[in-house]
């Protein structure tokens, strides 16, 4: 047992390297925001210690309010419909399109889905901002050539459809990703399962709902923290489409402590809403994990 742990011990050098960086990327930023987040500072000179003055600030901060209901609604639109739209979806390449076309075109599904992933966020937020111009745009183009002109929408540009047009951006690009993932856990079901499920008459639905789902609950998990957390810190698409607006209708926690970091010289304001954020997302993290384990010990 002495001799493992000495051994053990040998490799601990090589994860020096790691350590340092999270130290640095990490830690040590984050230290500094929860700091400065108690200051009033304009990024130049020295702060002054405010104490809770930003947290009182921000309660009574009507903008503040508004990009967590913003950002509740992306929720939605990049954690849980991606989420049971990929599992559908995941289940039919798995299930149908592999079994009657062979791996290589469910292969051939999986990677177009997954291809927003890969792709540069400002290479696919100016091209969705090209397809909901409200001019040249090839939705309202569309629409035109079908007769229904009157669906027409300045899809970015009117604070009515704003967020809704961004969210719908947002289940395109986060689609791939649970897609993936379930295939890779329907990879590990043992196909005994559902022989034995065909041989007793179950449909393609019941054998979908009572084992397709029960097996995979660990990707299922996996997806949905890992969306969430993704949607809770959402910064670039917003950027590149919307900058926030119109009249703040997409303003997001994220864009919000990035503009008042750069844009309003409001360092310690910026500080307390990105140390908020920064909370939320590590009680809903250990919540989502705390409800996995339960999940796993049930089993």
């Amino acid at each position: 047992m002495a001799g493992s742990v000495a051994k053990n011990r040998g490799y601990a050098v090589y994860l020096i390297p790691g350590v340092l960086a999270s130290l640095g990327v990490i830690v040590v930023p984050l230290v500094m925001t929860v700091y400065y987040s108690f200051t009033k500072w304009t990024g130049v000179g020295d702060p002054r210690w405010v104490g809770l003055e930003n947290y009182s600030r921000l309660v009574e901060d009507t903008l503040f309010w508004q990009s967590f209901g913003n950002i509740a609604l992306l929720v939605i639109a990049m954690a849980v419909v991606p989420t049971l739209l990929g599992l559908v979806l995941a289940a039919v390449l798995f299930d149908y399109v592999a079994k009657h076309f062979g791996d290589r075109w469910a292969g051939l599904f999986r990677s177009g889905y997954y291809l927003p992933q890969v792709l540069p966020v400002a290479v696919t937020g100016i091209v969705w901002s090209w397809i909901l111009h409200p001019g040249y745009g090839a939705l309202n183009q569309i629409l035109d050539a079908v007769g229904l002109e009157g669906l027409a929408k300045n899809w970015l540009g009117d604070e009515d459809y704003a967020l809704y047009s961004v969210m719908a951006v947002m289940v395109w690009f986060q689609l791939g990703y649970p897609i993936v993932m379930f295939m890779s856990g329907l990879s590990r079901i043992d196909p005994s399962l559902y022989e034995a499920a065909d041989l007793d008459g179950a449909t393609w639905w019941q054998r979908f709902r009572k084992i397709t789902v029960h097996m995979i609950r660990p990707e299922f998990y996996v997806v949905l923290v890992t969306t969430t957390i993704a949607a809770l810190k959402i910064f670039a698409q917003v950027f590149v489409l919307t900058k926030g607006g119109p009249a703040n209708s997409t303003m997001v926690p994220s864009y919000f402590a990035y503009e008042n970091y750069f844009e309003k010289a409001r360092v310690g304001y910026g500080s307390a809403i990105s140390t908020v954020l920064t909370v939320l997302i590590v009680i809903l993290a250990f919540l989502f994990l705390r409800l996995q384990h339960r999940s796993e010990e049930l089993r």
